[in-house]
């Protein structure tokens, strides 16, 4: 009963949908930007574009408080872009769940962009250049052989990039904070729990994270699976 009580507290919901939902909306986002990052990458030559690849991976390697610190510099009160979305729009970034969404997304996008860059260099070229040849645009060939072709790598990157969202820590304790029902996630309630000594609490915290990321997981296997064995039966 009284883990039952500890599971159903708010101490845990709060920080539990907290993350779903800036995990959920940093998916999005990750997935939409990787998704034309890595379409544009393979499929258009231009100078730089090795400076540009390596660039749009440097988040997968740099230390996640590294990261937060960017994004202090780049949207903070002080900053050229913060202060224009607050003086223009009345938007602050910092200590929001907002701005918990854009580090969740930020560390998120290398995972989606590298599985959508693979599975699109994947894809034999002789189908996009005949639906050219057929009149449709390059728009045309993305929605219609591209995007269906890929979508399995697409939908593996997505998968990996919610559990790492779910797990951000680091730069979303720099530019969002660590405020209970407001900005508090999973990750962040279970640095809060060890450090008050709250072992019970923070064994509850890390086994929910846990669950949740094993499920995303294996949920991805699952549909990859069935669908490989769907168009193997065709």
């Amino acid at each position: 009963m009284d883990l039952l009580n500890t599971v159903l507290s708010s101490k845990i919901t709060t920080p539990l949908w907290m993350s779903l939902k800036v995990a959920g909306v940093a998916t999005v986002c990750a997935t939409l930007c990787g998704v034309i990052a890595a379409w544009v990458i393979t499929r258009f030559k231009f100078p730089g574009r090795e400076w540009l690849d390596s660039l749009l991976a440097l988040p997968l390697v740099l230390p996640p408080t590294v990261i937060g610190y960017y994004l202090l510099v780049l949207v903070g009160r002080n900053s050229m872009i913060g202060s224009r979305l607050h003086s223009t729009f009345g938007i602050s970034l910092v200590f929001t769940w907002q701005g918990a969404v854009l580090a969740a997304a930020l560390v998120s996008f290398p995972l989606v962009y590298k599985s959508a860059r693979t599975a699109f260099e994947e894809i034999d070229p002789r189908f996009e250049n005949a639906a050219r040849t057929l009149g449709l645009s390059e728009i045309g060939v993305f929605f219609r052989i591209s995007f269906p072709l890929a979508w399995r790598g697409i939908l593996a990157g997505t998968m990996l990039a919610f559990a790492r969202a779910m797990g951000e820590f680091g730069a979303t304790l720099m530019i969002a904070g660590n405020l209970p029902g407001k900005t508090q996630t999973l990750s962040l309630a279970v640095y809060d729990a060890v450090q008050a000594g709250n072992d019970g609490l923070a064994a509850a915290l890390v086994v929910i994270t846990s669950v949740v990321c094993i499920v995303v997981l294996v949920s991805s296997g699952k549909m990859l699976k069935t669908s490989y064995l769907k168009e193997a039966d065709r």
